[in-house]
């Protein structure tokens, strides 16, 4: 799923800058001028029928180091700049769908459409009517509810017989990618009403055992080292609840480090692009385990020791319209991987798709990283299917955590670590109090 390219005349490639973000230009994607990372993530988008929500008031600014904060007004903006989506290629193959086709200016309800997702729907309709084998995945199904969708469909000009399928989803599941599979869409998807897998006769592939197998012998799930025990009546002061947060933050972060050299595509990368991945989803991995894998000490043991700490008017009176922000969407949070209940396999598929983001800045690798994340979405998939057959939006709810997850850390970077304290006490206070109330 190649776009057309024209090149920038390499004398003019420094005056050029992407109409999206701003960053350096190199060349002419979809109809406009702009990067290879914007490019990337338009054809992401329209290929696997994504629809996202924009937290704030759909106007979130667009820059080289902000236009991963918001993907819904990054999408708004690929529409409205006039990035043309008729000149992707449906059969994801390299090269331009029609070389003829420039910028376009579409209509304000199309643009609407295209985000709420009601156009995917359109078009699967569509097909579905003309008598096609429907593909459509749980992540299709999530876009109903306006919830960014992993999966894609494929299209009648490329309609697979079992065996055919088959044979893709072995070859693309192997532990190397081939040039020739490359290009197949990631989710090889089926949903309960799928006549070539019915759900009853789901068995795990074996490729996707192996590989949860590997991931799960990468994980220390063994419990926190860091000592949360507080004598009773002891009053904990702000200073020394920043240090037991500081205390903990290391240790997780020492894990997650540990995690990164038993992954078993470590050969597979650069040291610099791990170091380059590291930097950027660290806080999210330490997020999304204390979320999950660590969420009993966390809610438990920590939150004894933050109800000890009593913070004063001052620190009440100064706390940060963010930081307030980033307490509600923690707690959210929260809830939603309680009513979920995430398995540990799940934990470690999530873990591996968030940390492998392939849009981060300055990878030499970011096509590899694609192909890796691609394939622990689809065993993710394959696996939570396989485990929780009467549960179909299983899948798409726990990958709709990974964008929530990442705007919380990013966000949680602005709240001064003087509020960290606070914010914590709050957060981990009510998340408890509300499980002991069910």
């Amino acid at each position: 799923m190649e776009t057309w390219e024209v090149s920038v005349p390499d004398d003019r490639t420094e005056q050029r800058t992407c109409l999206i973000c701003g960053d350096r230009a190199t060349g002419l994607h979809y109809g406009i001028i702009s990067c290879e990372g914007c490019k990337g993530f338009f054809k992401r988008s329209i290929c696997n029928k994504r629809v996202y929500r924009c937290s704030r008031d759909k106007n979130c600014v667009m820059s080289r180091k902000q236009r991963n904060r918001c993907q819904y007004c990054r999408l708004l903006k690929c529409l409205q700049m006039g990035m043309n989506r008729k000149a992707i290629r449906e059969d994801g193959m390299p090269g331009g769908r029609n070389k003829s086709i420039g910028p376009v200016q579409i209509s304000e309800e199309e643009i609407e459409r295209i985000m709420s997702g009601q156009e995917f729907e359109e078009e699967a309709n569509h097909w579905s009517n003309h008598g096609d084998s429907d593909h459509s995945s749980p992540g299709n199904r999530a876009s109903e509810s306006n919830q960014p969708s992993p999966g894609s469909t494929l299209s009648s000009s490329r309609s697979v017989e079992l065996n055919g399928f088959m044979t893709f989803r072995d070859q693309y599941m192997g532990m190397s990618v081939p040039p020739h599979y490359q290009y197949i869409p990631h989710l090889f998807s089926y949903s309960g009403h799928s006549p070539l897998l019915p759900p009853q006769a789901r068995s795990l592939d074996p490729q996707s055992y192996s590989l949860i197998h590997q991931l799960m012998s990468a994980e220390d799930l063994e419990p926190l080292g860091t000592p949360m025990l507080i004598e009773d009546g002891y009053a904990v002061t702000q200073a020394e609840l920043f240090a037991l947060l500081c205390r903990l933050a290391d240790e997780l972060l020492f894990r997650q480090i540990a995690w990164i050299k038993k992954l078993p595509f470590f050969c597979e990368l650069s040291i610099k692009d791990y170091t380059c991945l590291l930097s950027s989803t660290w806080q999210e991995l330490i997020l999304l385990s204390s979320l999950t894998v660590y969420s009993k000490q966390i809610f438990g043991e920590l939150a004894d020791v933050t109800a000890k700490y009593s913070p004063s008017d001052e620190e009440l009176h100064r706390f940060s319209d963010e930081g307030m922000e980033v307490i509600e969407r923690l707690i959210y949070l929260y809830h939603k991987f309680h009513q979920l209940k995430v398995s540990n396999e799940e934990y470690a598929c999530m873990k591996a798709i968030n940390f492998l983001n392939q849009d981060i800045r300055g990878l030499t690798s970011a096509s590899q990283l694609e192909q890796l994340n691609k394939r622990y979405w689809y065993i993710c998939q394959d696996f939570t299917e396989y485990k929780y057959t009467h549960q179909p939006n299983r899948f798409p709810d726990l990958m709709m955590c990974l964008p929530e997850i990442r705007y919380i850390a990013g966000k949680m970077v602005n709240v001064p670590l003087e509020q960290l304290p606070l914010l914590f006490k709050v957060v981990l206070h009510s998340c408890k109090t509300s499980v002991v109330k069910e």
